[in-house]
């Protein structure tokens, strides 16, 4: 009996753990999808550098840049500095403005000055008429507002299925709470709203990956090892 309650302890209890984590950290936290499935980026519209944009199986940072973009060229390197540094690395996500067409030099300048700092592989630029950003912005359902140079301070988070991802309901501390966008402005808000909510989009996708390639695999060896220890002891 002895040696049975020590494997259930070096064993059982373990696995039972884990798979009660495996079941439930889905429920524990999850980004509140705030619209589902916006407009892809248009095809015909223009890119800086001729290759095409989209934002399908990509965890995209996505922002309105506007025709006053030397003037707020320091939010480049805010966001480049406390978001896109931080998550280059992960191979599906991207940053990507949509600008007024006519403003190519402009942003030329800036990315020149970015590559200084970075690998600037993952921002990506796109080119249409004011009227189009409008209708684009419009599809997205946001409260906030382009402003009159077609642009807006904040950036926004969405998914692989082109869901707006943001938070709307209670925050931690019971307090209603919404939040659909991040303003590049605020090395506050950057640093921490938009990085923690960042990380929980990373994970949804890590764990789903896990779980579909790692966890029927694991759970099943350490099953089998259980029952051959227990096999072993009882004869």
């Amino acid at each position: 009996m002895k040696k049975k309650a020590v494997l259930i302890i070096l064993f059982i209890l373990p696995l039972v753990v884990y798979l009660f984590f495996a079941t439930g950290v889905n429920s524990f936290i999850k980004l509140p999808t705030l619209t589902e499935k916006i407009a892809d980026v248009n095809p015909n519209w223009k890119s800086l550098n001729g290759e095409k944009v989209t934002l399908n199986d990509k965890i995209t940072i996505l922002g309105f840049s506007g025709e006053n973009i030397m003037e707020n060229r320091g939010n480049f390197f805010l966001l480049n500095q406390k978001i896109y540094n931080r998550n280059k690395e992960f191979k599906d996500f991207q940053i990507v403005f949509i600008s007024p067409d006519g403003t190519q030099d402009k942003v030329k300048s800036i990315l020149e000055r970015l590559d200084k700092l970075t690998d600037t592989k993952g921002y990506h630029f796109v080119f249409a008429k004011p009227e189009e950003i409008k209708e684009f912005f419009k599809t997205m359902k946001l409260v906030g507002q382009l402003n009159d140079n077609f642009g807006s301070p904040n950036v926004y988070i969405i998914d692989k299925q082109r869901n707006l991802r943001g938070r709307k309901g209670k925050s931690v501390q019971g307090k209603p709470e919404y939040r659909e966008g991040y303003n590049v402005q605020s090395s506050a808000e950057l640093h921490n709203e938009m990085t923690d909510d960042l990380k929980i989009i990373l994970a949804e996708y890590r764990l789903a990956l896990k779980k579909n390639n790692r966890k029927d695999a694991f759970r099943d060896k350490i099953t089998k090892e259980v029952e051959t220890k227990i096999q072993e002891n009882e004869k």
